[in-house]
């Protein structure tokens, strides 16, 4: 055993999770092998590894949004563009909302719980959107405050479905997943809970099929390499990607498209979390460093997750700001 790996043990056990807890977590740097670790097992007893295919949950939601990018970049997309252009059937408060209020959760929309309270246990794209259908009024105008919103995500992938013509899990594959080279990482939607080979997810809680907040499917490997992508700017939308939101008055926010901004040592860091009743993921990257950190936990429902990313990242980042 490596060092690294050592470390990267160390870590994990410190973190609270037990050996035989199935987990999988990764580091990778360009230009040098991903320092990996995997233990514990699938509910269906397969030994986890960096190819275990899990659900991503919200870490869906930056793949959502290099979508939607891609269609700006090529101008099919114009973010100021009302979301009642693309999805009629809302109520007329859909008119006040603009395509980057869903990129950046300032659409105002009604919380995930309330909408989660009408879909009847319908948790599809067309569900979510058919719930957002009976609320007849926003409560706060659009790009006024930041309020995550699952929903918000939904819409972004309706719209960019229609703009493009093309199901977002075609859409994806096409201009994502195969250029990027990310074999194993699909979005779906059903109409079985997850896609064959999958590791399931905790009973009775089996993963939505909405598109666009989740639906994304992938491994450990493949994260790695999204991100790898990402800090080499090999779709050609980064920048766009990771510049911070703004609400309507001009005020900064820190959340650039689906991805968190912050700071760690030092460097700007993009990350974002998943989560589901039985399945924490997170992902973090570092591009003035061109580092990728990720982990999937199976099988896990506490928030473990954040205090082991920070670890990572405080293991693997140089403590000096850049240029002291």
């Amino acid at each position: 055993m490596s060092q690294s790996h050592r470390r990267m043990t160390a870590l994990v056990s410190g973190a609270g999770y037990r050996s035989h807890e199935p987990i999988v977590v990764g580091v990778r740097r360009r230009g040098t092998p991903p320092i990996l670790l995997a233990q514990g097992l699938t509910a269906t007893g397969e030994p986890v590894t960096a190819t275990t295919l899990a659900y991503a949950a919200s870490l869906s939601k930056q793949m959502t949004a290099a979508c939607a990018a891609l269609l700006v970049r090529h101008g099919a997309l114009d973010l100021e563009s009302p979301l009642s252009r693309w999805l009629p059937q809302l109520p007329p408060w859909a008119g006040a909302i603009r395509l980057r209020h869903l990129v950046h959760h300032t659409a105002a929309l009604p919380a995930d719980a309330e909408v989660d309270a009408l879909i009847d246990g319908d948790r599809t794209t067309p569900g979510i959107i058919r719930a957002l259908t009976r609320f007849p009024a926003l409560d706060r105008r659009p790009g006024t405050e930041h309020v995550y919103s699952n929903a918000g995500y939904v819409c972004l992938a309706a719209v960019v479905e229609r703009a493009a013509d093309t199901p977002l899990r075609d859409f994806a594959r096409r201009h994502l997943f195969g250029p990027l080279e990310m074999a194993d990482t699909r979005f779906w939607s059903g109409p079985d809970p997850t896609p064959p080979g999958a590791a399931p997810l905790a009973r009775p809680h089996p993963a939505p099929l909405s598109l666009g907040d989740g639906g994304v499917w992938t491994t450990l490997g493949d994260l790695l390499r999204w991100g790898q992508a990402l800090n080499a700017d090999e779709l050609g939308v980064s920048g766009l990607m990771q510049a911070p939101g703004r609400l309507d008055d001009g005020t900064p926010i820190d959340y650039a498209w689906g991805i968190g901004v912050r700071s760690h040592a030092g460097h700007r860091v993009y990350r974002h979390g998943g989560g589901w009743p039985g399945l924490r993921a997170a992902h973090a990257r570092v591009p003035d460093l061109d580092l990728t950190v990720a982990l999937i936990a199976i099988d896990d429902h506490t928030e473990r997750r954040v205090p082991l990313l920070d670890s990572l990242l405080d293991a693997v980042t140089d403590l000096r700001a850049p240029g002291s």
